[in-house]
This record gives structure tokens, sequence and C-alpha cells, in this order.
């Protein structure tokens, strides 16, 4: 790395929940639910002079074995509710909120998206997601249903709609001339149509702070990395290894000159956990706690459940895997299933894993749910992200905590000064907007989108 610039780390702050992190049973875990939760989070977050607080989304409590299960904690209030709540209490940090493209239409999405970057003056981002999910389909109009290789179609077009509707208005639009009772110039009227929509009209709000809202992207299949790499500012991304980010890290970043993007206008921002301890032994320690409290005797059997497709509540979890085969029953868990491979190459896998390293069932799922996970004293920890930034596995990491909503507070106590110490962390926020942190360039006006007349044909 000599003679290279040392890259600055970008960091975000995942609220906990909706995922097999958060450790619901602790004490000092409190309400999912109660806005002082997020307001805490957020205002550590901006705090520690973070890019972006960063909301997931649940549309429907999964179930497992016909019952609600605790693999995911229940209550997810609105994403747009809770961000607006935010921006009111914070003045510079990011708001990201998880949307899914499968089930909503792009107007509404641009309207509100635009509204919350008006509102928190530029801090707004849409985590765009897909579904192919029924299951929570069923709760939406027309099912909401769609195969795994229409939805990143979809995905795209509901984006392509979003950016005209965002670039409808001409910059000078708005006159507001009081002397010769002129507010606006007239705003054109778009038509937009592509394979899924027919948009007309004029969109209801000028531009935003940022243009667009910042967009990230999170999918790691094929379609998900291109879809990535066309229209995405950050990718959230999950990978255990500095090899495995940088393999991912090289193959989205060389996928970006063929739509005219450098490499600077994507951030690769994976999700990671952390561990804190005063000395290695006593992180390791601390980090064995924490990963036995997340995946309890009940959940180590739900989870191998979902794999072997049958009820396995009669192996005991500290006991070796089951000697039956998976019986490809795929509808044991309802909602957000894990294991999209085929069950039984899952199974054989796991089964030589646990041989060769002499596993139980639970001490097999703790290893095989594992996070990135970034575990040592403070000094340690700093040292490890900045590692993985430097080295081009990452361009930061949105770090999600075990405990709501206090979880960060320690991170940004101890770890952050460690970052500005090594040179690799802001001191002060130098921008206004989302985009400023990021260090992504403003669009400009209709750039990164075609004319109104549509992209696609139908």
């Amino acid at each position: 790395m000599s003679g290279k610039p040392r890259k600055a780390v970008h960091l975000a702050a995942h609220f906990p929940g909706v995922n097999n992190t958060t450790v619901w049973s602790d004490p000092a875990s409190k309400s999912q639910i109660d806005v002082e939760s997020f307001v805490h989070l957020a205002q550590t977050a901006e705090r520690g002079l973070f890019d972006f607080f960063f909301l997931a989304e649940g549309l429907r409590l999964r179930e497992h074995l016909g019952r609600i299960h605790d693999l995911d904690v229940v209550g997810r209030p609105d994403t747009f509710t809770v961000l607006n709540a935010l921006a009111a209490v914070t003045g510079k940090l990011g708001l990201a909120g998880t949307i899914n493209s499968t089930y909503n239409e792009p107007f509404e999405l641009a309207k509100q998206f635009a509204s919350l970057d008006h509102l928190s003056g530029g801090r707004a981002a849409w985590n765009v997601v897909t579904s192919s999910d029924a299951f929570t389909g069923e709760n939406f109009r027309r099912g909401g249903y769609l195969e795994h290789s229409q939805r990143y179609r979809r995905a795209a077009e509901v984006v392509e709609v979003s950016r005209a509707l965002w670039d409808s208005w001409p910059s000078d639009a708005l006159v507001v001339d009081r002397e010769a009772g002129v507010f606006a110039r007239d705003v054109p009227e778009i038509s937009y149509r592509n394979t899924q929509f027919d948009v007309s009209g004029r969109f209801v709000l000028p531009p935003s702070p940022q243009g667009h809202p910042v967009l990230l992207q999170a999918g790691d299949s094929e379609e998900g990395r291109e879809f990535g790499a066309a229209s995405a500012d950050a990718i959230f991304t999950a990978h255990g290894s500095l090899e495995a980010g940088q393999k991912f890290y090289a193959d989205v970043k060389g996928r970006l000159a063929k739509y005219g993007r450098t490499p600077d206008e994507l951030k690769i921002l994976p999700a990671a956990t952390f561990v804190l301890g005063d000395t290695a032994a006593d992180a390791q320690e601390r980090a064995r706690h924490i990963r036995l409290q997340q995946v309890g005797p009940q959940t180590a059997i739900a989870f191998l459940e979902q794999v072997w497709g049958r009820d396995l509540s009669g192996y005991d979890p500290d006991g070796p895997l089951p000697d039956v085969e998976p019986s490809g029953d795929a509808t044991i868990t309802r909602g957000r299933v894990r294991h999209a491979k085929d069950p039984r190459a899952v199974a054989e896998e796991w089964r030589t894993k646990a041989e060769a390293e002499q596993l139980s069932i639970r001490e097999l799922i703790i290893e095989v749910t594992a996070r990135q996970q970034f575990v040592g004293t403070p000094a340690a920890v700093a040292e490890q992200i900045d590692a993985y930034v430097q080295a081009d596995a990452a361009d930061g990491f949105i770090l999600v905590p075990h405990l709501t909503p206090a979880g960060l507070d320690e991170f940004v106590e101890r770890v952050v000064p460690e970052l500005q110490e090594r040179g690799s962390f802001r001191t002060e926020y130098t921008g206004a907007t989302l985009r400023d942190h990021l260090g992504l360039p403003h669009p400009h006006h209709n750039h990164r989108s075609t004319a109104h007349e549509g992209a696609r044909a139908s």
C-alpha cells in the first residue's frame, strides 16, 4: 500500500431488530417500538459522526411450524414515520430506510423519499430491496409475488421511474417572484412507460437538496450485483473474511465502467457486529457469551428445522446432528427463509463441518449463522476495521449492535477515537447532506435518467 492515499472509513448504524443478532432476552435490551429507542441510537450515531442510521424492514411476522417465533424480534413501526421523526432530532446524520420495490409503486416512493430529503435537509437514503416471497406477498395487491428472475427487472424500473420523477422539475422552476405574482414556471408533465408502469402527470415536489436520495442495494446474486453496479450509490452486503470482501469489492467495482461510472461513485458497506473488551481474552469471552444468547437451544433447533424441513424438537441441541435426511418441505418456515440452496447439499456440508470440528447442533448453528464480527480491545477493533478498508475489502461498515438501543454507545466512546487517531475517520462533519458524508456526486438534472418518454417498451 506504499504511496496509496489513506481511505476514509465510512460507518453506519443498523437499528437492531428484524435479524437474528438482537439479544432481546438481555435485561439491558429495551423496546423495539418506543420512539426513545430510535432516538437514542440515532443520536449516538450522530455523536459518533456516523454517515447514516439504517432501518431494516419486516413486512410480515415469520412463522415457523405454524407459530410466530423469536428468530426475528417482533415489532416494526412504519419506516417513513420513524425516519421523519428522527429528522427532527438529528441535524447531520443520514436517514436510510429499507423499502421493498416489489410491493410498492414508484410515484408514491418517489414522493415519500423526496419528502424525507426535503424535511431532513438532504439526508435521505433508500435501501432498495426485492422479494419473491409469496407468503409476504399475500398482504399486497396482485399477491406481490414475482419469480426471482423478474424481481430485479421490476426494481430497476421502479428506480428508473423514481429518478424520472425526481428529475422532472427544471432546476429554475421555482421563481417566487412576489412583485410579478409568479411562484413557479410551468412544470413539465412526464409520460413514463416501461414494462410494469405507466406514469403520467406532474411530480408534486421540486428537486430535493440531494437531487436524488442516496440509493442503497442489498443482494449478492449475479442479478443483485449487476443491479447495484447500474443503479446503487452503496451496496449493503455480508462477507466473512478479508479475502471474500476483496473479491466482492473488485467484482462489483469492476462492473461500473460499462455504466459510465467511476469506482468512487459506489460504496461497499458490509454488515458487521462488534464486541469490545479491556483485553483480547475479555473480548473473546464476551463474544462467546453473546453468541450463546443469540443462538439459544430453541433457536438452534429452529434453524436446523429450516434446512431439514421437519420437526426436530426431539433432538438435543447440545448433541450431534440428526441422522435423518432433509424432507424437502420448504414450508416449515414461512417468511424470511435463510436457506435457498438444495437442503440435502446444505445438510451434507453442515455434517462434514460438524464432524471435522466436533460440533454439537447449537455449536454448528453458532458457526454458520455468524456475521462478520470484530472482536477485541477498542484499539484492535479500530485496527481491524481500518485494515479492511485500506485493503479494498470494503469502504466501511454498517454496524449491527446486539442490544437496543444502547448497543452502539461503547463503540462511539471507545473505538471512534481510535479510528480518528489513525487518521481514518472524520473529526467533524464537513458537509450537510448524506452525499457529502459519503463523498458521492450530486446527480445533475436528468443525470443517469433517460428522457421521460420511457426507457423500455412494454
